[in-house]
């Protein structure tokens, strides 16, 4: 069983400090959240949103896309029970509730940045170590990382994720960071296509969602 993380004011000291990778892998990293003082569920990132973490050995920043996350009591042997309150009324009652809880995401490995500000859409030479934090990446960040879109074709060969239904997800976020730029959009829509061109089903399912 793992123990909980400290409590932590995530708003105290960086917003964009979200979680602590607990386990880590060449391809992806499982990263727990960091619970805030105040009685509240911790902050889950969103489906296809891009989170980043170090690698301390040689400056790297890994970036990598959130594909799936779980709310779930911090002892496993003892599953979690509808008690049909709502959440305020649990933090009346029985704010005991929210220390029993952990949220945590995978997310899968898409690039990474060096120590000298150089992008690169394939996987680093090591992941993020345990215990490092991941953040949310910064909307400048995202903006110069998606001037390349190679990293489409690592999203679509995530495995254990609905890999079509996160590319799109993925596509819409960065869309919307870039200030709709349609131009943009259509190249991502392009680059899918060359990708996906001997699997229509698939490929017609991802635009049909970024349109």
């Amino acid at each position: 069983m793992r123990l909980p993380l400290p409590q932590f004011n995530i708003g105290a000291k960086n917003p964009q400090h979200i979680a602590e990778v607990i386990e880590t892998s060449t391809c992806e990293f499982l990263a727990q959240c960091l619970e805030p003082e105040d009685l509240k569920l911790a902050i889950m990132p969103t489906f296809g949103s891009i989170v980043k973490a170090a690698d301390e050995e040689t400056g790297n920043q890994i970036l990598a896309v959130v594909y799936h996350a779980t709310t779930a009591p911090i002892d496993s042997v003892h599953r979690a029970r509808a008690l049909g309150m709502s959440l305020d009324e649990l933090r009346e009652e029985q704010p005991q509730i929210f220390a029993m809880l952990k949220t945590e995401f995978k997310a899968a490995i898409i690039g990474f940045e060096d120590d000298k500000g150089q992008m690169y859409q394939y996987l680093p030479p090591r992941p993020p170590q345990i215990h490092q934090g991941v953040y949310q990446c910064e909307k400048e960040e995202i903006i110069r990382f998606s001037e390349q879109l190679e990293f489409l074709r690592t999203l679509l060969q995530v495995q254990g994720a609905p890999v079509e239904a996160l590319t799109a997800a993925t596509i819409r976020e960065i869309h919307q960071l870039r200030s709709r730029d349609r131009s943009w959009l259509v190249t991502a829509g392009r680059t899918v296509s060359l990708i996906l061109k001997d699997d229509y089903d698939r490929l017609r399912y991802v635009l049909s969602q970024i349109r």
